[in-house]
Order: C-alpha cells, then structure tokens, then sequence
C-alpha cells in the first residue's frame, strides 16, 4: 500500500526532533513490515532520543493529518506495527530502566528496553520480570504491553496485563496522562475520560460477561472487563495493555518483578506416538502444577534436526521418532521438584505411556535436570515460530489462526478438527508450544504470493474461528489482532461490544490518528495489496555468481534466499552468540540481517527505485555487515547474509567495476610474493604519519590502524618436509600464515611432526610461484570469478590427498572453511562436496585424533591461564568445542573463552577509514576488556589473523594461534625433562661424592 507523501512534515521534523529523521525509500522500506504476513510503505520514520521527540513526532503527525504507529522489536505476527503514516521506533534510545524499588519489587522502565535487557539488570537483584515470550532477545517491554504478551510460564505468572501497575501515556490530542490503580485518583486532564470509560464498564457489564471468553489466554479487542465495577484490581493501566498502540503512546510503564524462580529447575519431557494423545493429556499434566507445558511436534523435531545449532540438543534428550513431546517444567524447591516429576511419571504411567511398553501406547518421560541441556531446550522451543519458517519451499506455514485458545478439555478435538480444515483445503499445519494454557501455534503451509492460498487463509480462519466460538474459546490467545484478526471482533464478541470497542477508540483518538486499522474499522485480513507479496509482485532475473539451487524461486534461488527472512528479529539480540555484530553498535535497523534482507527484498522487487540494487543507497546498507557468517548458524531460518552480501558486491561490480582498496584486498595473494621482499619500505607508512594520511585519502585505510608486517623470513614449502609418520597431513598454508606470520605455520609442521604425521604443504600443479588461495580476498571483494578460479586451482591441488585419504589440515578459520561452504557455491559438485567434508582446522584434526586415542604428545603448560577468543566463522561452523579440547589437552593449563561476539576486524574492515569507528566498538563491547583485564601470564589465543591483530592494536597483548601454544607447551615439556634429568644427573654426582 502506497504512503502518504508529506514534504511539510519531513521539514518540519527535521527541525524540531533531534533523533534521526529517515524518510528515503531505503529506510522507510525497512519499516514497511514487521513479522506478519502484511507490509505497508510508511510515510517516514522517526527515531526519537527522548520524549521529547515522540510528542513532537505526535503534534506533526496531527497537524499533517498522517497517522503515527509505535514499534519496538518489530516482532508483530499480525501487522500490529505496520502502517501508511509516520513509524516511531522507540527501541534504540527509550531503553532505561527509570526506577527499581527492589523491596516492593516494582520498576518503572521506558518503552524500548528489552526484555532479555531489562532482566540482566534485575538479575544482580535476585528479580526477574517473568512474562517470557519466546523473542525476549528483542522484544520490548512497551511492545509487550501493547500486545499484552503471554510467555511459556503463563501458567504461574499470568500474563502482560497481570503484571502491569501502571502506565505514563501521551495522548492522541498531546496530553500527558498517568494510567493506573483508581483508587489513586486520575490525572485532572483525564478526569473526564476515566469517568467515561467507568460509565461504559457499568453500562455494559453484562454483556462483556456474557461474551467474553472465560479462558487465561484473551488478548482480543480492548480489556473492557478492566472498567467492571467489580474488577480486582480496578486499573486503568489495563485499558492500555493490549490496545495495539491504538489510545495511547506509553512513555514509562510500571511493572510487578518476581522473585528469580529456584535455579534447580526439572523438565520431564514426555514422549507421546500420536498427537492426539499429546493433547487428551495436557489436561491431566497441568494438574501437577508445572510451570510450563510446552508442545514440540514432529514437523519441528525434523525440522530442527537439519538445523545445525538445534541438532546437539535434539539428540541430547529426543528418544526415537516420536509424534510429539510435551516439555513440562517444575520449578519449585529440590525436594518439591522431585516429588512432582515423579507425579508425572506415574501421570504418563497411567495414561498408559512408559518406554517399557511395546506397540502403540509406547511413550514415556526422559527426566533432564542438567540446567545446561534445559537452557538448550528452552532455546529450541523458543526458536519454534523460526524453526517452521526454515522450509525451503515457496509455501510457508503462515500465522493468521496461530494463536487460537481453547479449554483444555477440548484441546484434542480443536486439533483434530481444526488438522481436518487445513486438509480439506489442501494443506497442512505444523504445531508448537503452549498446551498447558489451550494456546497452540498452529500455521498452515500456504504460498501467499497466489491468489488461492490468499483466498484459502481467508475460509481456513472463518472456519477455524467459528470453531473456537463453538468451544467458548478465545480466537486471539498470545500475538495480539494486528490487521488479522480484527476484522472478527464482531463475530467474536458480538455487534455491541464491537460498538463499545469503537466507543473506547473514539473517546481515546477522536481522530484516529493512532494505529488506525487495528481492533476497530480494521481491513480485511486477506486484502492482497497489504501483502508482503501482493499483487504483480516480481523479481529481478539476475545471473547470480554463486549458485543459490538449495533455495526455491527465481534468479537461481536468490529470490527464495532472500525471503527466507520472516522479519521474527533474531538478529536483533544484544548479547549472546555472535549474530548480528554491526547491529550491537549502532542499534540501527539497517545494520541488522533483517534490514538489510528486507531491502535486498524491496531492491530486487522494484519496490525502492529504479536500479537500487547497484545504488549508494545499497552499499550503504550492506557496508557495515561484517561477514561474520554469524546468521548462517544463529538465524532460524539460515538467512546468510555473507553469502548475499558477496553476491551484490560481485552484482555491483559487474555494472560499475572494482575500486582500488577493493582489487588491493582481493590481489594480496598474488601480489604478496614480491610485496614481501619489499616490506620494510611498506612498514614506514605506519611510521611515518603522513604517509598514514595520504594512503587514507588514496586507498582509504584508516590512518588510525596498523597495517600487518611482511614477515622477513616468510614461510616455504620446503619447512614442510616430514616424509614418514603414520598419517600423512597436507597442510593448507594460507596466504597470512605464508607472508605475514610464518611462526604460526612453523609451530604446526612442528606439532604434526612431534605427532608422528607426515607433513607437507599444498602445493598447486602448476605455478609454483603462485601458492594457493582458498579466494577468500575475493569473495570479500565481490570477485566471484576470480574465487572459483582459484577454488578451482586449490581443489585440483587437493585432489590426490582426497583420493589417497590424506588428512587436509589448516590454520586459518576463514580459509578452511570457505572450503567447506564458499566452495559448494561456486563448484557445486561431488568434488567440492567431498573437500567440504575432509578440510580441518589443526585443532580439529588434533581433537579428533586424541579422542581416537591416536595423538602422542607430551606436553607441560607454559601459563597456568589460556584466554580463548573464537573467530566468527569457528561460531558459525560449531568448531569452537574443537579449540577448547584441543587447549584442554595441555595438563594444568585452564581454558576460559571470552563471550565475545565478532572482535570487530572482519579482515579488511578493521582497516578502513569509513568502518573504523564501528570496528573499534565491535572490540570493546567485550573482548578488549576481558583481554585488559587477563593477568599478564595469561596467554591470548585467537585463532583468526585478524583477531590477533585487533587484540594487539586494542590492548598491546600479543595473541597466539592455538598451534602456537601447542607449541609452546612441546617446547616446554622438553625444558622440563631435561631439567627433571639436570636435576637428577647433580643428584646422582652427589651421591657419587
């Protein structure tokens, strides 16, 4: 749906707000969608650094006559956040807790703080805030309260509204306005307006008896029954919880913190051959008093398990095939927890569930107390709504009846009858999550792009709803009415209470200028111009540099690469894992994998301008992404934003060429041979400043950074000489290693060597002065042609240590594995497959053959402390457990591992002048601290070139490659024996005396 083009309100907010003011294509296309099904362009967008500037966003978007939508996350399942006029996003600067009164356990916090955010700075308190929905990475509390989120423990906690106290508003017509407990008496602006909203509750207190749905699990319409006159508690703050952003603007909202729950929680994870016995039998498990009941069904037990940060866990605790699991949680004290797992066990037992049975009622409960597995678990089930939307396949499982609630005794049937409406229309659901409260996710598979699917959502929700009357359920149970249910309210609640809920609109917004279409006067659900893919939506045939034929749709897959993206904001976690990097910086929508795969979208499609996929306007977007492959294992769905961003840059390329930092990057490993003999001269650029400054201004590396040092004695092939041993190792010496830091090569043939391997290097077939190079500085140019010319070359090298079953072994992360991913993209085939399999990192390798009981090295700790940092691609790949064996093989030695995200060099961006700044950032959020911060006989281990160049220009602390301390540790255990001997040789001459 078009905008509403408003020049005046532009200026005028350019003006007056002092937060960012972004009304190009670009930015507003970023906001266009949230993650639902819908997408509307908006006017412009506002990032505001105070209250200040939401109420001057407000009185320019009245007086413009533009409607204005509040958004935090963006994480809507049914368009609550998406609209034509003005977006405010409150998340990157309204993000204070304002006040913590520990002994009441109360807070007050701004809109945009984050739940996973504001339960870190609780934590120390010995308090959480417990309304814990499966996005508290970046959910925001303000976006908690609009929705009136649930969470997994809804059971104990109760929901958004139940721990609601109260809330600052503005309102539509600017004034400012406290929501809460009546009895505290209402602001004199607003006097007149409570009095209303009191009048209306006595007014139409039976009716609201009648028609409301009696289960926990109503988020539909507005809270009427918070006005009853017998309400407890009468708080007005509850009119505004769950109203979409529709009467109000929260500025501050206070809320009830709970005691941390006991930390030795229990999950029984009952096991159950058909889904329907799943669900006959929540309603006899939830009388145990868990916590939570969670529901995993088989489509996302199979999905998950071709996930690879999901697959450890579901091997951890999944027994066999079954249909479907119910995840029950206790989190009481020891003995209680105890008490009560057995209960369940003796529950499924009487059911006729135990995995000592045979036949069809085999079933039965893995008890896992271990907290480390039950954070893994709780994380798998949080992930459930990214799991389904990982298929790769044009049709998606689509939210629009996901979050129906029904009681817990009609469960079975609902899912039965509700499995045989998707049928009858020619798809199927997939289901997760909470069965303890009657509120299943279901989505049915539907290709929103065709016109049929579209008019299928519509008669599925008609149908499904229908049935929820039927049961007395409730037909918005957790994501809210956005523009998918809305519409429903007066089939659902009835002519007038839908009356009412235009009353309570209109006496709040009388111009309806907040989030209009929501709740009342709503479109219809499957109008397709509201569509992320509507009508006449194309793709632009490119001939695409990679091969993208895993992913469905045009361009080779690209298209269907791209809109795996559901916009459910995983990349926007501030903490934990490593994606997204950039992002944990800037705070900026752009600068996250949702953006910029929303305008990789918007680009390809035409929908931002003609040719924006070879704009400034694109290289801005893509400028700060890292390539830390971070979202190929933390995104859900596998958006690889890496991968994309070398595809447009090899686009780009092909249109506008190559500039020259860009070819000076992607050459080093040809050039590097005679650069290398002249690298005392390179060096004085570092010595002398202003040379620093003019190779700025001509090649535009930072003048702030050092370069890397020619090595004077590089490494040769010829240093990897060890004919015999019982294993043959080729290893792969990489162009940093071989010109730039030799001495981490040299400590690898002398670790392979002291093993007991044969060593030697790959070496190409032809071209012997012109060593091998995985292509990594070409992917990182965009130079896609000229990295399969050299994955080529590399394969062709490696061909007979992967015909004879050599071990191909190397140092550097980003080399070893663009071959077990780059590769497969750019020589798809049985071969590249095959390397992709065998290529090792040497702590692999190493591991490997120490669990085989086959590595035989003597070695003695030459620290008594090793600080690991894990370079991005070791995260990505799952290869980090490997480093921290490998270390772990040096007796006495302690291994700690920074959590640390990417360090903020990424190669070549570290180095230039327009991304030092961020680079630098990247750094301190955690790993130069912890470094500063490490005794001086700690040893720094970082496996990645750049890494240990950032630690040296960051801290003055010289890191070590993994092989370097294995080394170290040869080195001294042989000092140690023949001191042991010395010791004994004196010994021996005193007693001769």
């Amino acid at each position: 749906m078009a905008a509403l083009i408003r020049p005046g309100l532009q200026r005028r907010l350019e003006r007056e707000v002092r937060g960012e003011v972004l009304f190009n294509a670009f930015a507003r296309g970023r906001y266009a969608t949230d993650a639902s099904i819908y997408q509307m362009m908006p006017a412009g967008v506002v990032i505001p650094q105070s209250v200040e500037d939401v109420e001057c966003a407000l009185s320019a978007a009245r007086e413009e006559g533009v409607p204005l939508t509040m958004r935090g996350g963006g994480t809507s399942q049914c368009g609550q956040t998406v609209n034509t006029g003005l977006i405010v996003d409150t998340s990157q600067h309204l993000t204070g807790l304002l006040e913590l009164d520990v002994d009441s356990r109360r807070a007050v916090v701004q809109p945009g703080i984050v739940l996973d955010q504001l339960n870190r700075l609780l934590k120390p308190h010995g308090l959480w805030f417990p309304v814990d929905v499966s996005t508290a990475s970046r959910a925001t509390i303000g976006g908690m309260a609009a929705n009136n989120s649930c969470g997994a423990r809804s059971l104990r906690y109760g929901t958004m509204r139940d721990n609601t106290l109260a809330i600052d508003a503005i309102m539509a017509d600017g004034t400012r306005a406290r929501f809460g407990p009546v009895e505290q008496g209402s602001n004199r602006a607003t006097s007149d307006l409570v009095a209303d909203l009191l009048s209306l509750g006595r007014r139409e207190a039976d009716e609201i008896g009648e028609r409301f749905p009696q289960v926990q699990r109503r988020v539909g319409g507005y809270n009427l029954d918070a006005l009853l006159p017998d309400a407890n508690p009468l708080n007005l703050a509850h009119i505004l919880v769950g109203s979409e952003g529709t009467l109000g603007i929260s500025t501050a909202i206070e809320i009830q913190l709970w005691p941390l729950p006991p930390k030795n929680k229990v999950m029984g994870a009952c096991h159950f051959p058909t889904f329907r016995a799943a669900m006959e039998a929540a309603q006899h498990l939830v009388k145990l008093e868990p916590t939570s009941v969670e529901l995993v069904d088989a489509t996302m037990i199979a999905l998950a398990r071709d996930i690879a940060m999901y697959r450890p866990t579901l091997e951890s605790f999944v027994r066999g095939n079954p249909a479907a699991l119910l995840l029950v949680e206790f989190a009481d004290e020891p003995a209680e927890n105890q008490r009560k797992v057995s209960a369940l066990e003796d529950a499924m037992s009487d059911l006729g569930f135990a995995f000592s049975n045979t036949g069809p009622r085999e079933g039965g409960v893995i008890q896992i107390s271990d907290p480390a597995l039950q954070a893994a678990i709780a994380e798998l089930r949080a992930g459930g709504l990214n799991i389904m939307m990982s298929m790769r396949q044009e049709g998606k499982p689509v939210s629009f009846v996901e979050d129906c609630a029904v009681p817990l005794e009609h469960l079975a049937d609902y899912t039965d009858r509700l499995t045989a409406i998707f049928e009858k229309h020619g798809t199927r659901g997939t289901w997760y999550a909470h069965a303890s409260v009657g509120c299943l996710h279901v989505r049915p598979i539907l290709n929103m792009k065709l016109e049929k699917d579209a008019s299928a959502m519509r008669a599925i929700a008609e149908e499904a709803f229908a049935m929820v009357r039927e049961y007395k359920g409730s037909h918005s149970g957790e994501h809210g009415d956005g523009i998918v249910r809305s519409e429903f309210h007066e089939q659902m609640f009835g002519s007038r209470i839908a009356r009412a809920f235009e009353e309570v609109k209109d006496r709040f917004d009388p111009v309806g200028i907040l989030n209009p279409g929501k709740i009342v006067r709503a479109p219809r659900m499957n109008n397709r111009e509201l569509f992320r893919y509507p009508p006449g939506y194309t793709f632009d045939e490119i001939r695409t540099g990679f091969d993208w034929s895993a992913w469905p749709g045009a361009s080779g897959g690209f298209q269907g690469a791209v809109e795996m993206c559901n916009n459910n904001g995983a990349c926007r976690k501030h903490v934990g894992g490593v994606m997204c990097p950039s992002y944990r910086v800037t705070r900026n929508e752009r600068d996250v994998t949702r953006g910029r795969a929303n305008t990789l979208r918007l680009a390809l499609s035409g929908q931002i301008g003609a040719d924006a996929l070879h704009s400034d306007e694109m290289a801005e977007t893509l400028k700060l992404c890292v390539s830390c492959k971070a979202c190929r294992r933390e995104c859900p769905t596998g958006v690889d934003m890496a991968r994309m961003k070398t595809e447009i840059l090899y686009q780009r390329g092909l249109k506008n060429g190559i500039g020259l930092q860009q070819r000076l990057i992607a050459e080093l490993p040809r050039y590097a041979p005679w650069a290398s003999r002249v690298g005392g001269v390179m060096a004085m650029r570092d010595r002398w400043r202003l040379g620093a400054r003019l190779s700025e201004k001509v090649i535009g590396f930072s003048h702030r950074r050092s370069l890397p040092r020619f090595a004077k004695s590089p490494f040769r092939d010829s240093e990897a000489n060890t004919p015999t041993g019982k294993r043959k190792v080729v290893l792969f010496a990489d162009t940093f290693g071989r010109w730039f830091e030799p001495a981490t090569l040299r400590a690898a043939v002398s670790v392979l060597s002291a093993g007991n391997y044969a060593v030697e290097t790959a070496r190409p077939a032809e071209g012997r002065n012109r060593p091998l190079c995985c292509g990594r500085t070409y992917l990182a140019a965009g130079m896609i042609d000229k990295a399969r010319e050299e994955a080529a070359r590399t394969l062709e090298a490696l061909r007979p240590a992967l015909d004879s079953g050599a071990a191909i072994v190397g140092l550097e992360p980003s080399c070893i594995l663009t071959m077990r991913d780059e590769f497969l993209s750019l020589l798809p085939g049985d071969e590249a497959r095959r390397l992709s399999q065998r290529a090792q990192l040497i702590e692999e390798f190493l591991g490997d053959e120490a669990e085989r009981g086959e590595l035989d090295l003597v070695l003695a700790a030459p620290a008594p402390t090793a600080l690991l940092h894990g370079h991005c691609h070791q995260k990505a790949f799952a290869t980090m457990g490997a480093v921290e064996r490998t270390l772990r093989l040096i007796p006495g030695m302690d291994v700690e591992t920074v959590e640390s995200s990417c360090c903020g060099m990424a190669g070549a961006f570290g180095y230039d002048a327009e991304t030092i700044d961020v680079s630098l950032a990247m750094g301190e959020l955690s790993l130069l601290p912890a470094v500063r911060s490490a005794t001086g006989d700690t040893i720094i281990v970082a496996d990645g070139t750049s890494c240990r160049h950032q630690i040296g220009d960051g801290t003055g602390r010289k890191a070590l490659h993994v092989a370097e301390v294995l080394a170290s540790a040869l080195e001294t255990a042989r000092n140690t024996k023949h001191e042991a001997a010395n010791r004994d040789t004196m010994r021996q001459a005193g007693n001769e005396s």
